[in-house]
Order: C-alpha cells, then sequence, then structure tokens
C-alpha cells in the first residue's frame, strides 16, 4: 500500500467557478503527461531516501542569500529571487532568454510522519537540497502477491 502525500491547500479566491474547474482539469492533463507547466526556477524532484522525504531544487543564479526556506501549516516553501545583471544596460540585450524575478514553490508535507524540527538544508553549484527526517516510511515495502492460474 503506498501513502500518498497531501494536497495542495488552494487560495480562497475561485473556488468552485467553472473557471477554476477547467483550469484544474487544464493542469491535471498537463501533470498526467510529465508536461512542467512551472517556471524555469525551482524544478524539483522529491523522493524518499534512507528513511528521509528530500527535495532537490534547481536555482541556477540565485545566491544562497536570497532563498528562503520556511515549513508553515504543513507546507514546505522554497522562495527566493534571481537577480539580473544591473551592469549591463538594457538596451545593450539583443536576446533575454533567462528569467528573472522572484519565484515561490510550495510543497506539501505529511504532517503525521515529519519531523519538522529536524529539517535541515544546503545549497551546493546551484542546487537546494532540503531533507525532512520521517518518523516511519510512505512507501511500505512492497509483498509480492502469487497469483493462481487455473
Amino acid at each position: 500500500m503506498i501513502r500518498r502525500l497531501p494536497a495542495v491547500r488552494r487560495g480562497p479566491f475561485l473556488l468552485g467557478s467553472p473557471l477554476s474547474r477547467m483550469l484544474d482539469e487544464v493542469l491535471h492533463d498537463f501533470n498526467r503527461i510529465s508536461f512542467d507547466a512551472s517556471p524555469s526556477s525551482g524544478r524539483t524532484d522529491v523522493y524518499e531516501k534512507d528513511q528521509h522525504l528530500v527535495f532537490e531544487t534547481e536555482l541556477p543564479g540565485v545566491k544562497k542569500e536570497e532563498i528562503s526556506i520556511k515549513v508553515e501549516d504543513d507546507q514546505l516553501t522554497i522562495s527566493g529571487e534571481v537577480k539580473r545583471n544591473e551592469e549591463i544596460e538594457r538596451e545593450s540585450y539583443f536576446r533575454v532568454g533567462r528569467r528573472y524575478g522572484k519565484f515561490q514553490r510550495c510543497f506539501p508535507l505529511p504532517s503525521d510522519l515529519i519531523e519538522k524540527d529536524r529539517i535541515t538544508a544546503r545549497f551546493e553549484n546551484g542546487i537546494l537540497v532540503v531533507t525532512a527526517p520521517m518518523k516511519e516510511s510512505i512507501v511500505e515495502k512492497e509483498k509480492p502477491i502469487e497469483i493462481a492460474v487455473e
């Protein structure tokens, strides 16, 4: 049996409206085909390793001092800002292909399993790794089931 992470809480506006339901359906379809509709800053892998829930987030161009990590209401929030080099005049650019500005990513935490006071983070080579110790594994060990063929 696999236990799933809790669903992300939604904002109080547009709940139940036809537009909200339509957007939910569109985004659900993108998730189903593994399309990443999120901004380029903050692409994250979430996995379990050695009874820890690990969040590895790409943050290219972000300085350690510009990263904020908070745990609030059973939700991990990673935010920060990618700043543009102000020494180069805007008119001097031929093309701007990178994204600049503030970003924020939120992830639900299984409140009954995470030891919030022991969460740690490290940032190296543009990768932020947040590690949350768990009281027990989310993924239970698989047990093979034999199927009799008649």
